[in-house]
């Protein structure tokens, strides 16, 4: 179901829920989970907001404003990024009609090179926000039109996960050229891109690990507020409802963890399994936690992005999931920080690193909504100015450090 009034914000859609549910919404500083809302409240805004995809023009704005008054961590972050390969005026894109990635990118025929042009194209659109010089905006416009021209599908393994990797960047950089640089005649050929080539690889999802269908979900979230795709957008919101309470425990679900809608774990061996072993639970852990914390990092990413996303659109997702986010975010920072890792998670060792994926989520659910964070803060704040993973994640002290739009 999907009507478009009742997706013009949360107030409603949640007053609708609790007298579907009988059940009354705790806020999530009480620390107590909110009833997972029922997806059949719709999703998409009576009118889109431009641009719209991660970052506002608000939200832009008070990032220009910061960096032209030299304040930190905004100046050291756009430092970093205008030093980057991504913001380089050189650069050439290499596109390719088909971008064949087999697992962990392997064979890598354009995997690389598509991702990178991607945040290339988002990079040289925030420089030209921020400098309103328009050698940026061309240069973006130039990488987006050269892959437009060219791609025509994803095969391999990883064909999902690469679609929505680059999937969620492209969007991103075409909501900031099209709706403030006049210069883009091929803006038309880029949504049939995003329409064709894009969207039907993602919008179904996956039942793989988490953190691909939640990519996935990202990018088809992102692409349909560039098309203005209500029924996409529902159909990806829906999907986000049932993937985050199967990805993030709260002691709340009960023995076992949530199952998403068709996952088909139907039994506690085979959810353990899926849960890469882990049999003890606790608030905060992810689906990928046992896996590494550099694939959680992935997940956690794409849920703050997408909840971000959907502030902007008018309907804010955060406090449907925030009491799960915050505590993945703590949970995972605690032993980021060096914290000891008992025996009972994941036989006493976690692998890798989150990678630079808490400033959005940190940001939202602290600084606009109150909730203490003290890990996440940490941890954060140690590793400003956040920079890319060269996947889908790119600059995000820059623009979401101490945002209040």
């Amino acid at each position: 179901m999907r009507t478009g009034t009742i997706g013009r914000g949360l107030g409603l859609a949640t007053a609708l829920a609790a007298l579907i549910t009988g059940l009354s919404v705790a806020p999530a500083s009480a620390g107590r989970a909110a009833p997972d809302p029922a997806p059949a409240v719709a999703a998409a805004p009576a009118a889109f907001t431009h641009p719209g995809v991660l970052v506002s023009r608000p939200q832009l704005d008070f990032v220009r404003a910061k960096v032209q008054a030299g304040a930190q961590p905004w100046k050291s972050a756009y430092d970093q990024m205008m030093a980057s390969k991504y913001a380089a005026l050189t650069r050439t894109a290499k596109p390719r009609a088909v971008v064949e990635c087999g697992s962990y990118s392997n064979p890598n025929y354009g995997c690389t090179d598509e991702r990178e042009d991607a945040i290339a194209a988002y990079t040289l659109s925030l420089a030209w926000y921020i400098t309103q010089d328009s050698r940026y905006a061309a240069k973006a416009v130039e990488i987006m039109d050269a892959w437009s021209a060219v791609i025509k599908d994803h095969t391999n393994s990883n064909a999902p996960l690469q679609t929505g990797w680059a999937g969620s960047s492209w969007p991103r950089a075409a909501e900031i050229i099209k709706y403030t640089y006049s210069g883009w005649p091929n803006a038309g050929r880029f949504s049939t891109m995003l329409r064709d080539v894009y969207l039907p690889k993602v919008i179904n999802g996956s039942n793989s690990n988490g953190n691909w269908e939640l990519s996935m979900t990202e990018a088809a979230i992102g692409i349909s507020v560039f098309l203005e795709d209500r029924t996409s957008y529902d159909k990806a919101v829906t999907k986000f409802r049932g993937r985050v309470p199967a990805y993030i425990y709260l002691t709340s679900d009960g023995a076992l963890p949530k199952t998403a809608p068709g996952s088909g774990l139907d039994t506690r061996d085979k959810i353990v399994n899926y849960w890469q072993g882990q049999s003890t639970f606790m608030d905060g852990l992810s689906q990928e936690t046992c896996r590494d914390l550099t694939h959680t990092g992935y997940g956690l990413s794409a849920i703050s992005h997408i909840a971000e996303t959907s502030r902007i659109q008018g309907q804010d997702l955060y406090p449907e999931i925030a009491d799960r986010l915050r505590h993945a975010l703590g949970l995972h920072a605690k032993y980021q920080l060096g914290e000891a890792v008992p025996s009972s998670l994941c036989g006493g060792s976690l692998k890798d690193s989150l990678g630079p994926v808490t400033e959005v989520g940190f940001n939202a659910l602290h600084n606009r909504m109150g909730i203490a964070m003290t890990n996440t803060q940490t941890l954060t704040e140690q590793r400003r100015p956040a920079g890319t993973d060269n996947l889908f994640v790119a600059w995000e002290t820059l623009t979401h450090a101490g945002n209040p739009s």
